[in-house]
């Protein structure tokens, strides 16, 4: 039975995930957690055969390995007879440090007979050996791809099979991709963005070599090959096979005669790395967060771009709710962070959908229905998810994030969305058109761009960024000087442009002409939009031309760090002409209610840094980890066993609150999405 009891972590203290014992929440600490985790989740460990901060005998000294590791069958848990070490350090820790770096790994090793592997990571480096000894009887250490998992399986560990890839857990994928881009850009000579951009074409060929179904996988590299400069051209010939096929699949993204440009003892590096793990069936949200933080480091832009935390996104998206043979737009689409999790809302109904179709789960699919399933999603996902972007780089970054997550790069569109319609370029339109299923020439202007029925977005704001552009201003009514009658209390529209206006402003215009009627949009805003006096007239424009389903109050640390803008979620549906005319012809606006609310909690401080809930004493609380692997531990009784549940910090964090509630207010209103 799993144990539900709650407890309480002293201030500065993190609770070990394998014995629970309190330590000091320092940066090596958290490396060390989680390989912790992926020791008991990927690999299967059990935590009976793991010892922390265990206690050696080096010479006349004492030092403590971080992690030991035995066999599950040995009798006697001893120096003599662990099988596995792990050193843990932060990342200012360099792996050739005399002190701190493989050699003291390599120390350890030496003085434990038994101990036939070891890792040492800071996070950004990885490095991964197995002792044995040479015809003179001295001890070496040749480099491996990995850790072998409990099972001792090393085919695994040269070349994966189908059945054998590894869902990432917490923040490994995260580990993986910080390693393999510090790898690129200290080894390979490249700056930060062309090593993004390099890293990116290694993924899209880890994930084509999974798509390719029931073949064996190709995207591998053995600790051999990846040791010696004849193996490693040969990596990088297999390699850039797939690569071949990635091109062909995504035209849009790369050119015929692209390459991948790294050296092939990078690329074998890379490979080794992130091989054993399966990108496509691994959960959005570790997807999301590796990616995304990843895409921030490299490619945030100056253009009033900061990314929208993935809780807010999540919270956005189940509220407005996407359906299956619903357009999806983002017009400000970033990392494609919205998108994703649009898309994802939309294909766990898809999968509900099909599996009552076939009658069976998800789990129980043949290799005939996941390829049927993913070219439903990939069809649905050409016909109804659009994005688009200003700048190219992010463009590419998204198309990217929608292939990790299930495939949807076709529609994600390089673009100033809020220029007039007949400047957009001729690609652009024709790519939008035949996506749409339109004709070219019916995209004319600004009034004939109706054809989405939700967008999700958080657009670029800021007055640093004004629009200043008359043929861009013309198009839209807030951008007009509007002039207030100070007896009725009501805005006009003159006939005078302002000189510039901040592009959030004409965002949600935009965004209005984006939309069908009765269309529907979650737009994120700072908050003078819905409280300065002088912007009264935006308020009177939203609400005459929509209908002011809910407004979200943020906490000002949502965007923090990097922007301290105090922000709501606006959601909005676009009324019928239907509806306008009536309200014009009685004078009246239609009564309804509007849902608000507050979020005093984003699981996070102004630093980035998580905040976890407390108890009333003030200390951290641990509640059993669902999503961790439920193990068995020894009860010092015998050969009795129990369940063990790992035990987890819950965020304090409130977006996840408000979709319920919202949920059971919207049916109250009678409102059918």
């Amino acid at each position: 039975m799993t144990d539900t009891k709650v407890i309480v972590i002293p201030d500065g203290k993190i609770c070990d995930y394998i014995d629970g014992k309190f330590r000091n929440d320092t940066p090596e600490e958290y490396v060390r957690q989680t390989i912790e985790k992926r020791l008991v989740n990927e690999h299967k460990y059990l935590p009976s055969q793991i010892r922390i901060e265990y206690t050696l005998q080096v010479g006349s000294n004492k030092p403590r390995a971080d992690i030991v590791i035995w066999d599950k069958d040995v009798t006697e848990q001893t120096q003599g007879t662990i099988k596995l070490i792990i050193e843990c350090k932060k990342e200012t820790v360099d792996a050739r440090n005399a002190k701190d770096g493989i050699a003291q790994l390599q120390s350890y090793m030496s003085v434990c007979p038994n101990c036939e592997w070891g890792m040492w990571t800071n996070s950004i480096q990885k490095y991964v050996f197995r002792k044995y000894l040479d015809e003179n009887g001295n001890i070496c250490f040749m480099e491996y791809n990995d850790i072998p998992s409990a099972d001792g399986n090393l085919d695994e560990v040269n070349r994966p099979s189908r059945k054998s890839l590894k869902n990432a857990s917490d923040d490994n994928l995260l580990f993986v991709f910080k390693t393999c881009h510090n790898h690129i850009y200290v080894n390979d000579g490249m700056q930060k963005q062309p090593a993004f951009f390099e890293l990116l074409k290694v993924i899209f060929c880890k994930i084509e070599d999974e798509r390719n179904i029931p073949n064996p996988l190709e995207f591998y590299t053995t600790s051999e090959e990846r040791s010696n400069p004849d193996g490693q051209l040969t990596v990088q010939k297999r390699i850039s096979k797939i690569f071949e096929k990635v091109k062909k699949r995504h035209g849009k993204i790369f050119d015929t005669n692209d390459e991948i440009k790294l050296t092939p003892r990078s690329l074998a590096y890379i490979v080794s790395e992130l091989q054993r793990y399966s990108l496509l069936n691994t959960n959005i949200d570790i997807k999301g967060k590796a990616y995304e933080e990843i895409v921030g480091a490299n490619l945030r832009g100056d253009r009033g771009e900061f990314f929208t935390p993935r809780n807010v996104m999540k919270m956005v998206v189940e509220m407005i709710n996407p359906k299956i043979d619903e357009r999806v737009l983002d017009s400000s689409c970033g990392t494609g962070g919205f998108l994703v999790t649009a898309m994802t809302h939309v294909i766990n109904q898809l999968e509900k959908s099909f599996s009552e179709q076939i009658g069976s789960s998800k789990q129980e699919w043949d290799a005939d229905s996941i390829r049927t399933f993913q070219d439903k999603i990939s069809e649905m996902a050409s016909t109804n998810f659009f994005g688009f972007d200003i700048n190219p780089d992010l463009v590419k970054a998204t198309k990217m994030n929608m292939v990790m997550n299930n495939d949807g790069s076709g529609n994600i569109l390089q673009t100033n969305s809020l220029l007039p319609p007949h400047e957009w370029t001729d690609e652009f339109k024709t790519r939008l058109a035949d996506a749409l299923g339109i004709k070219k020439s019916d995209i004319r202007n600004h009034n004939t761009i109706s054809y989405f029925n939700v967008i999700v977005t958080n657009p670029p704001f800021g007055s640093k960024i004004p629009i200043k552009d008359k043929a861009i201003l013309e198009q839209f009514e807030l951008a007009h000087i509007w002039e207030n009658d100070k007896t009725t209390g009501t805005w006009k529209m003159t006939d005078r442009l302002q000189s510039s206006v901040p592009p959030e402003i004409l965002f949600i215009e935009r965004c209005t002409q984006f939309l069908v009627p009765g269309g529907r949009m979650g737009i994120v805003l700072p908050d003078s939009i819905l409280g300065a006096p002088g912007l009264g007239y935006i308020r009177e424009w939203i609400i005459k031309n929509h209908r002011i389903i809910a407004s979200i109050d943020l906490h000002a640390d949502t965007f923090q760090p990097g922007n301290g803008t105090q922000t709501s979620v606006l959601f909005l549906q676009k009324k019928t002409k239907e509806q306008k005319d009536a309200e014009e012809k009685t004078g009246a606006m239609a009564d309804y209610n509007i849902f608000m609310a507050m979020i005093e909690k984003v699981g996070h401080d102004k630093r980035g840094n998580p905040i976890f809930k407390h108890d009333k004493e003030g200390n951290e609380i641990l509640v059993p980890d669902t999503n961790s692997v439920l193990v068995l531990g020894e009860t010092g009784e015998g050969s009795r066993t129990i369940a063990h549940q790992q035990k987890k910090k819950i965020e304090d964090d409130q977006t996840p609150d408000v979709p319920p509630i919202f949920s059971e207010w919207k049916v109250q209103e009678g409102l059918s999405w």
